[in-house]
């Protein structure tokens, strides 16, 4: 259910930014990093984040996963820091740390009083080119890694399920292999992968710098370039190209029994187009198309023929997240309430959406989920963490600034024959695959 409950907030990811247009500062140092400013002077608090336009989809094959290990390895230790010492700074400075992995980026943040950016800056910028590792190190944290992928993944039945779709989805990009990495491939990574990945990769030249919060964006500009600006660039850095997928030609699908599923559901995945610079309304479209047929719960397409009318499902949701620097995925859930086959769901599934192709959008709908947009838009001022961390996705995923803060314009210019363009596009069985999570019953009774 945790998997549902997160597709089901991947389908809110219309939601935008609103800032007034002096509150960003944006400049790029001579060796190529560039840089954000987002002001904030409610508290005098202040988030600082560094952002590598490098993920798991930039792997070499057969190094599964070594992209989320070195995320764990750059808080080992430094000529100038002791393994782990960042992180006790960083406490010990009454402030929080976190990273995190993705296929587009990789990403590292504090947040701190304001007057301890200074520090942030030096240690960032001291692990950015140079990291120390050894063998022992590595070892450690691969076999954290792997217990990681246990308790999140081999444990979980939906994880191993979500894992099979993806691969069955993407047929020839590295979408398709999970962020954590494949099992037997972690159990082989190396001080020398790690290495090679960090040398060529970590770089300023291939990070951007958000800095928001209760700052001044000159005195950000100044200390910007005292640490970061010192640091060569690398020479490896090239333009981000990767295994295109072929042309789909045949509709897949795929059924996982596992006697630990407490609730079965059904699921297809469309290959859809993602977020482009200067050419969102596809993506916006889409968007919208999510919402429409599954955000919401009861009051969507699916909600109102599923789960009041006919009474088949305890729960529906539509998903689309086209914040990804290649082809995302358009998916569509339902869980039926006990009784209902899963066959049956996916009947009524079908012909929900068939009706939805037939009879076009409701209009009234339409104007509550835009009037809601707004409505995010006021609300997304509240969190300047969560300001900072918009602008880092889009960019390491090849959007602009201009793009991020157009979104909501865009979003709001979005037609009925927008969302049905989108609607014809988008569901393409031939590329889609379509998955039974179910119950082992077998299993489950001895």
């Amino acid at each position: 259910m945790r998997l549902l409950f997160l597709l089901i907030g991947l389908g809110l990811s219309f939601s935008s930014i609103a800032r007034a247009a002096d509150d960003i500062t944006t400049f790029r140092l001579k060796n190529g990093m560039d840089a954000i400013v987002i002001e904030d002077h409610r508290a005098a608090v202040v988030t600082h984040m560094v952002w590598y336009r490098v993920g798991a989809a930039d792997e070499e094959a057969g190094k599964s996963g070594i992209a989320h290990l070195l995320e764990h390895l750059m808080f080992k230790g430094t000529k100038n820091l002791e393994s782990g010492e960042f992180s006790r700074v960083v406490s010990a400075n009454g402030g929080s740390e976190n990273a995190f992995t993705s296929f587009d980026y990789t990403g590292y943040f504090q947040r701190v009083a304001s007057d301890r950016l200074e520090l942030m800056m030096e240690m960032e910028a001291d692990r950015m080119r140079g990291l120390i590792l050894s063998e022992e190190d590595v070892t450690t944290e691969r076999d954290v890694v792997l217990e990681e992928r246990n308790s999140r993944t081999e444990n979980n039945p939906g994880a191993l399920f979500s894992e099979q779709r993806m691969a069955s989805l993407y047929l020839n990009h590295p979408y398709g292999v999970p962020t954590i990495g494949w099992k037997h491939e972690i159990e082989q990574l190396n001080r020398k992968d790690a290495l090679a990945f960090y040398q060529k990769y970590y770089a300023p030249n291939n990070a951007i710098l958000i800095v928001a919060g209760d700052v001044d964006p000159k005195q950000v500009k100044k200390l910007a370039r005292k640490y970061y600006g010192r640091l060569k660039a690398s020479d490896g850095i090239t333009e981000r190209v990767r295994p295109s997928e072929p042309p789909q030609i045949a509709p897949r699908r795929l059924q996982y029994s596992d006697n630990r599923v407490s609730q079965p559901y059904v699921i297809r995945t469309y290959l859809a187009p993602e977020r482009n610079p200067g050419n969102q309304k596809p993506a916006a479209a889409l968007a919208l198309l999510a919402e429409l047929l599954g955000g919401d719960g009861l009051s969507s397409v699916l909600g109102r023929e599923l789960q009041i009318k006919q009474k088949l499902a305890l729960q529906v949701s539509a998903f689309y997240d086209g914040l990804s620097l290649d082809k995302s995925g358009f998916g569509l859930v339902v869980v039926p309430v006990e009784g209902v086959s899963l066959a049956e769901a996916e009947d009524a599934m079908d012909n929900a959406v068939a009706k939805f192709m037939k009879d076009g959008v409701d209009t009234d709908h339409l104007a509550r989920l835009k009037a809601q947009i707004k409505a995010s838009d006021i609300y997304a001022r509240d969190s300047v963490q969560g300001l900072a961390r918009r602008y880092g996705e889009a960019l390491t995923s090849g959007l602009t600034v201009a793009d991020v803060d157009a979104w909501s314009e865009i979003l709001q210019a979005v037609t009925p024959d927008d969302i049905m363009a989108a609607a014809e596009l988008v569901f393409d069985r031939r590329q889609s695959v379509t998955g039974w999570l179910m119950r082992d019953e077998t299993e489950a009774s001895q």
